[in-house]
C-alpha cells in the first residue's frame, strides 16, 4: 500500500515547478514570446502544457520509487532531485521571466547534466526511477536545441 506521505512528497516538488513556471510563462507568452523568431522546428504551444504534466507526475513516480527504496544511501539522490527541481524552476523565470533566451540557455544546459545526473542516481537504487526520467532528458534535449535556436535567430 503507497504511504499518502510519500506521494505526496514525491509529487509536490515537480508540480509545484511546473505551478511556479508557469507564474512566468504564461504571462510571456502573448506578447514577447509570440514575437520572437522561432525554427522550423518550433512545436505549437499547446504541445508544451500536455507534455511537462506527463513529465512531472513521470519524475514524481520516478521519486516515489526512490523514496520507497530499501537502500539507504539516498541522500545525494534527493539532494540531485530537488537541484534539478530548482533548475526547472530557474529555467522559466530566466527565459521567460527574465525574457532572456541567453540565460535560458545557460540554465537549460545546467538542467539537463542535472537530469543525467538524477537518471544515473535513481537508475542504481531503482532501474524504473531512472527510466521514467529518459523521456525528461528528451524533452530537455530538445528544449535546450529549441532554446538556443531562439537565441541564435533573435
Amino acid at each position: 500500500m503507497p504511504s499518502f506521505k510519500k506521494l505526496v512528497i514525491s509529487f509536490l516538488p515537480p508540480f509545484l515547478a511546473g505551478f511556479l513556471g508557469s507564474v512566468f510563462t504564461f504571462p510571456a507568452i502573448p506578447g514577447w514570446y509570440e514575437g520572437l523568431n522561432k525554427p522550423s522546428f518550433s512545436p505549437p504551444n499547446f504541445i508544451f502544457g500536455p507534455v511537462w504534466t506527463l513529465l512531472y507526475f513521470l519524475m514524481g513516480v520516478s521519486f516515489y520509487l526512490v523514496l520507497s527504496s530499501k537502500n539507504k544511501d539516498k541522500k545525494e539522490s534527493y539532494f540531485v532531485f530537488a537541484l534539478q527541481v530548482v533548475f526547472n524552476t530557474l529555467w522559466s523565470f530566466a527565459f521567460f521571466g527574465l525574457r532572456s533566451p541567453l540565460l535560458g540557455a545557460l540554465v537549460i544546459i545546467i538542467l539537463w547534466f542535472l537530469i543525467v545526473l538524477m537518471i544515473i542516481k535513481f537508475y542504481r537504487l531503482n532501474k524504473l526511477a531512472g527510466l521514467l526520467n529518459l523521456p525528461y532528458l528528451a524533452w530537455v534535449s530538445f528544449a535546450t536545441i529549441l532554446n538556443l535556436s531562439v537565441y541564435a535567430l533573435n
